[in-house]
């Protein structure tokens, strides 16, 4: 069978896509997987020894993309999450089987509507990915393994970035943007601060990672730390590069982005920071790494600084405990 799994939004959506795209292969090694997603993603999908085909949403017109879809030979369709273009594409190019939530105006395209109700949060984004499966494979095996994503070249790749950085210890990493669905952060200084704690360890290194568009916040960062020795690292390369590395540090720190969901996709353990509020919420966007901490920055003045101490002493005991 051919099937079409849909998740065309940002990374950290598409990861909450994996296991779905995981457990449908693994369902059956005879059906034929293919992806269809945003630009961004295609490296990170084409990486993916458990997707044959990946068809890239360039964002044209929708007969553009019914063509592209109808080309596939479709048999049936998961749709993640939908809106009403990718919807009727798929009705156009005469998908068999369409399942998705029912939900928008969109639904009306599928003939298979799942009531999920996401707004309740009962379960994380990608457990709600997850049930979709059901409608087409009652059997399923829901399971999947952590870490996910494993890659061939990561102890190349880590061993080639301490050559060029230094780095002789074991590395945790620290990412202070801001990106996707997050609501909530530490602001930059905040994030310096905690950088500063975790140099005082002499048994770890510390890396600041920023994003290829983040050259501003690198700039400040760059500033704040003045003659410190922390490792102030832009990304260069593809999302696979990066998760080839990251795979190697043995935590990452960040707020919930993009990035977080990678590092838990490749078995990096996280600390990871949301906005207290249901839809932002850890609940709702808890990685699908194994190993994660998860704190939720009040709104208010008084108890996010409390929050505050409590990461700090947090990630003081968590660091003593690295070897």
């Amino acid at each position: 069978m051919n099937i079409l799994v849909v998740r065309n939004d940002k990374l950290g959506d598409f990861i909450t896509a994996l296991p779905t795209l995981y457990v449908l292969k693994h369902y059956n090694p005879q059906n034929r997987i293919i992806a269809l997603v945003a630009p961004l993603n295609r490296q990170l999908a084409e990486a993916c020894d458990f997707i044959d085909e990946v068809i890239v949403d360039t964002g044209g017109d929708i007969l553009e993309l019914a063509f592209k879809i109808k080309q596939a030979d479709i048999d049936a369709s998961i749709t993640l999450f939908s809106n009403t273009r990718v919807a009727l594409a798929q009705f156009i190019a005469r998908i068999p089987i369409r399942i998705a939530p029912a939900t928008k105006i969109a639904q009306i395209f599928y003939n298979r509507r799942i009531t999920q109700r996401r707004s309740e949060v009962k379960m994380a984004e990608f457990e709600y990915n997850l049930e979709l499966t059901k409608a087409l494979f009652a059997d399923i095996v829901l399971e999947f393994p952590r870490p996910l994503l494993v890659f061939e070249g990561a102890e190349r790749a880590y061993r080639s970035f301490c050559a060029e950085y230094g780095v002789t210890k074991p590395l945790i990493a620290f990412h202070p943007g801001f990106g996707g669905s997050s609501d909530a952060n530490w602001t930059l200084a905040e994030y310096i601060e905690l950088v500063k704690l975790a140099e005082e360890n002499p048994h770890i290194d510390v890396v600041m990672t920023f994003g290829p568009d983040e050259e501003k916040l690198y700039e400040e960062a760059k500033k704040l730390l003045g003659e410190s020795k922390v490792v102030l690292y832009r990304s260069r390369g593809s999302v696979v590069d990066f998760a080839l590395l990251i795979s190697n540090f043995k935590l990452f720190i960040s707020t919930s982005t993009g990035t977080y969901h990678l590092a838990g996709a490749v078995g990096c353990e996280t600390f990871t920071f949301f906005a207290d509020t249901l839809f932002a919420s850890s609940a709702r966007w808890k990685s699908i790494g194994a190993k994660q901490s998860h704190f939720m920055i009040p709104l208010d003045r008084s108890g996010r600084a409390v929050m505050f101490e409590s990461v700090k002493q947090e990630l003081k005991n968590r660091l003593s405990t690295i070897v």
